[in-house]
């Protein structure tokens, strides 16, 4: 496995875009002969799922406060928080290693890692929870292009609960179907489970350890490395300008409707927002954590004028294939959704 890191001229990169910019690249542009590692840690960040609504999601006046940024990713799933006191890693693997999906495959190596350092009871839990005593201490996503998976998760050393706790809206629905009460009551730190030996490890020295164990050598001077160039980095500085900087692609695509539509499906939640007009929709927005691997843009065009009606929103919805979009969502549930009277 290869380690690409998110340094520039020998200086670690703590900017949200610029390392969501460089893992876009790579992979869309690099292909090794083996699989690649990406560890990074950001600048205070609530990082949102690609088809979430950021105002549903986060407390923009306590992010501006406390400098904390907003950036959405390219993957599903839900919102987190991030900063330097936690320890991020992607991967891109070969798809023909059948990984996609497969959460407790990904977070196999992450668990026998933490094990090395005293940390016992993990668990994958639910759909793309990492858990330690029923704490959540990390969440994972994937996604799929060029037949290449791309698939991360975050591990909570020293978690700000304070932070997390202000700058995220959780999903209510959410949080009632898991029987919790809140984001501080379910999430944990790794911190404080670790052997007396690790107790004073520096994140740092936590992100080296857990390195060299994902890539399987004694240490981090061992690893096999793929360095960007500098037309690399001119390909992520213009992703970063035209993405992941930018106001529309994080903020821009949701807008205020008629009708808000929400319900929780063992593929996470669903957001519809919707605007009616003479018993047609007129306008739809479809958000949520699932994790889909195509364009939400399809499933609302093909209702768009459609009535009000379940035979009408079924023969619309025939020549898609929802698992693209939601997951295994039948559409019929998926009309019984939309009709459904919670609005």
């Amino acid at each position: 496995m290869y380690l690409i890191e998110s340094k520039r001229n020998g200086e670690w990169i703590y900017d949200p875009g610029m390392i969501m910019a460089l893992q876009e690249y790579v992979k869309d542009n690099i292909f090794l002969d083996e699989a690649i590692l990406f560890p990074y840690m950001m600048d205070p960040v609530v990082q949102i799922g690609k088809f979430q609504n950021a105002f549903e999601e986060i407390n923009q006046p306590y992010m501006d406060d406390h400098d904390i940024k907003m950036i959405r990713r390219e993957s599903g799933g839900g919102a987190i928080y991030l900063d330097d006191r936690n320890m991020s890693f992607c991967f891109l693997v070969d798809g023909a290693e059948d990984i996609y999906g497969n959460y407790a495959r990904l977070y196999e190596p992450a668990i026998k890692a933490l094990e090395k350092l005293g940390v016992t009871h993990v668990e994958h839990k639910g759909r793309n929870d990492l858990v330690l005593n029923d704490k959540k201490i990390s969440g994972a996503a994937m996604t799929v292009k060029n037949d290449r998976v791309y698939a991360g998760y975050s591990l909570l050393l020293d978690p700000d609960y304070e932070a997390m706790v202000n700058a995220l809206n959780p999903n209510q629905k959410k949080i009632a179907s898991h029987g919790i009460q809140s984001v501080r009551s379910r999430v944990g730190a790794i911190r404080d489970h670790l052997a007396p030996d690790y107790q004073d490890m520096t994140v740092w020295e936590f992100a080296d350890f857990m390195m060299c164990e994902l890539l399987g050598v004694n240490d981090i001077n061992e690893a096999k490395r793929y360095d960007l160039t500098p037309e690399d980095w001119a390909g992520v500085e213009k992703i970063a300008a035209e993405k992941y900087h930018n106001w529309d692609w994080n903020y821009g695509r949701f807008n205020q409707f008629e009708y808000h539509l929400t319900e929780r499906f063992p593929i996470g939640t669903i957001s519809i927002g919707l605007g009616v007009e003479r018993g047609k929709i007129g306008a739809i927005e479809i958000s949520g954590d699932f994790f889909g691997t195509s364009d939400l843009n399809a499933v609302e065009e093909a209702l768009i004028g459609v009535r009000l009606r379940r035979d009408a929103i079924l023969n619309a919805l025939e020549p898609l294939d929802l698992m693209h979009y939601f997951g295994d969502i039948t559409k019929e549930e998926f009309t019984r959704f939309i009709l459904s009277e919670n609005r």
